[in-house]
């Protein structure tokens, strides 16, 4: 009986395999969710591995493995525990998220585990085969037979262990890609709604565990035997556990998405009708200015008739006067013209708000030049350049807060190649810059980050109406943004 060390050699080997591929795949799954506590990523990843696969052979080791109801619960919670040490251990940022992650990770392993199982009656049948070779006379040798049959389970056990563990990999791996808004801060009623499943899908494999092995007449007997059909319906009602997990987190996402999406129409709704209102007031400063004209005769006398007075004190009221005037047609200058008059407009009021939030900024627009022919809708210029400005000056602003002596700036230029026409907005920032994985766009470190950030977002939609893209770069401590479009006629 030489195969039987063997036999136990190699099942110690794969439950060892088992234990650790778990920890890969747990710290792959907690990891694209959370930060990880060492500055290095991959000694992180390694150490929350070996922790896992310890802690769970350890829980392998002294629970037992019996599937009786006490023997089952305590179990998982084992297995529980032994994931939050990890969680707690390895990564920091524990919020409300990590309960669905512990929950699907569970959940996802138990599916894989029972999905695997059904290997086993495989290996009735190979078993049965291979019984009635011998039967047959077609092989003799017992030493044979018995060591083809070690060969057998061994083979069948390490394919049972491989097809466990590629369907756990897959299966994270799936809810890692659909999960897109990982930073978003989930609400309570949001994790009830894709926990659930998770939860369900946990409750029947633990009923499975506990049903999976029955006794009669003190002979063990799989739920499977007595009811052939279950070898069936049990495999497609797990898959369809595994199939509601990851449709719960698509779905989830795609709301988060469309609400997104819709609060980003309202924003671009307000900036339009800001923008209107400040181009009807550009409309009414040049009305008044054409007023003036009128009015200058009308001015020129008074100042000839206070300048005429010899009575004392007459000077100075003149000079009162005329910087008064001065004032005034300081209010009516417009600070840049670059013959668009939407841009123009956009320019000038953020400027204005520039000069309240960091009064020394440095507004360079000298290389803002369009072309003659711009079949770009102006519209869609102040909302890339709007968003971009704003965007600018909230990073001056940090700047300026952390730094008063920093210098300041915000450049924009433009110019066309063919038929492509380039924006660029280089703006002076603090240096630090948060980029996630899986992230086009740095993260916003806002507060409020569900109404935030999305800036770079209208951006990017906006430039793809003109066949654009939008990309950025950072040269030091300055930003740059640029912004590519196509300009040329819209064939009807």
């Amino acid at each position: 009986m030489e195969g039987r060390p063997v036999y136990e050699v190699v099942s110690g080997l794969l439950e060892i395999f088992s234990a650790m591929f778990q920890g890969y795949c747990l710290q792959y799954f907690i990891g694209s969710f959370m930060e990880s506590r060492m500055q290095s990523r991959k000694i992180n990843a390694l150490a929350a591995t070996v922790l896992y696969g310890v802690l769970r052979l350890g829980v392998g080791f002294f629970l037992p493995k019996s599937y009786g109801s006490f023997g089952t619960f305590v179990k998982l919670a084992a297995i529980m525990c032994t994931i939050l040490v990890v969680v707690l251990l390895c990564y920091r940022g524990v919020e409300k998220l990590t309960v669905f992650l512990i929950g699907a990770f569970m959940a996802a392993n138990e599916i894989s585990f029972f999905l695997s199982y059904m290997i086993f009656k495989l290996e009735d049948k190979v078993f049965r085969l291979w019984d009635w070779e011998i039967v047959s006379e077609r092989m003799f040798s017992l030493e044979v037979y018995y060591m083809v049959s070690v060969i057998i389970v061994i083979g069948l056990n390490a394919l049972r262990c491989v097809a466990a563990s590629a369907l756990l990999y897959f299966s994270l791996k799936r809810i890692v890609k659909d999960y897109r808004e990982k930073d978003y801060c989930i609400h309570r009623t949001e994790l009830l709604f894709i926990l659930a499943p998770a939860l369900v899908s946990l409750m029947i494999c633990t009923l499975l565990r506990v049903t999976v092995e029955t006794t009669e007449s003190s002979i063990p007997e799989l739920l499977y035997d007595r009811y052939p059909l279950l070898i069936i319906i049990v495999p497609v009602i797990l898959l369809l556990l595994l199939f509601s997990i990851m449709s719960g987190v698509k779905l989830f996402q795609d709301m988060i998405g469309w609400n997104r999406e819709k609060s980003s129409r309202i924003i671009l709704e307000k900036q339009v009708s800001c923008l209107q209102e400040h181009m009807g007031e550009m409309e009414r400063v040049y009305s008044g200015i054409r007023g003036m004209r009128h009015d200058m005769k009308n001015t020129v006398s008074v100042i000839m008739q206070l300048a005429a007075g010899k009575e004392e004190g007459r000077e100075k009221e003149l000079y009162a006067y005329l910087e008064e005037l001065n004032r005034s047609m300081d209010r009516l200058e417009f600070r840049f013209k670059t013959g668009n008059t939407v841009v123009d407009t956009l320019l000038n009021m953020k400027y204005h708000e520039i000069t309240r939030l960091v009064p020394d900024l440095q507004m360079d627009v000298e290389e803002l030049k369009f072309p003659e022919k711009l079949f770009i809708q102006s519209y869609d210029i102040g909302i890339i350049l709007g968003n971009a400005l704003d965007n600018a000056i909230e990073a001056c602003r940090k700047l300026k807060a952390k730094e008063p002596d920093a210098e300041a700036f915000i450049r924009i230029s433009s110019f066309q190649r063919r038929e492509l026409f380039f924006l660029n907005v280089e703006n002076s920032f603090d240096g630090m810059l948060v980029r996630k994985p899986q992230k086009e766009f740095p993260v916003t470190d806002k507060a409020d980050r569900e109404n935030h950030g999305i800036g770079l977002v209208n951006i990017k939609s906006t430039a793809e109406k003109y066949l654009g893209t939008t990309d950025f770069k950072v040269k030091g401590r300055v930003f740059i943004l640029s912004v590519m479009m196509k300009n040329e006629k819209e064939e009807k």
